[in-house]
């Protein structure tokens, strides 16, 4: 079965460590953030994100994935094209979340919530 990924559908989503609402925050996170869906207790859905934190969020708070995260050490490099050689268009920070477009090879095309629209190598992106 293939690895399914939800991206938060708005700011401020608490990610808790039980499935309940009364359960401690582990985690606040901001629209479109990427998370790996490990598992489901009724609304609920066990996640984890890029770094392997895990814990619940709830169902309505999440939509189908079509975003990444930068999970580069520091930065990564977008550029006009699928290839290491392209010209570079932005210099993308760690954590930084960005819209996937498509795919092509190893690299993936994304679009920065500024509008910039370019090419990343999948290694340095999660999922």
């Amino acid at each position: 079965m293939a690895a399914e990924y939800v991206s938060v559908v708005k700011d401020g989503v608490n990610v808790r460590t039980a499935p309940n609402t009364d359960a401690p925050v582990l985690m606040e996170l901001f629209q479109g953030y990427p998370l790996l869906v490990q598992g489901k207790e009724g609304d609920w859905l066990k996640v984890t994100d890029y770094e392997n934190d895990s814990g619940y969020i709830h169902s309505s708070l999440v939509k189908k994935g079509d975003t990444v995260i930068v999970n580069a050490k520091k930065s990564a490099n977008m550029r006009t094209e699928p290839n290491a050689t392209a010209p570079v268009v932005a210099d993308v920070e760690r954590g930084v979340v960005l819209i996937k477009l498509s795919a092509q090879d190893k690299w993936v095309k994304v679009k920065h919530s500024g509008g910039t629209v370019g090419w990343i190598f999948q290694p340095l992106i999660w999922p």
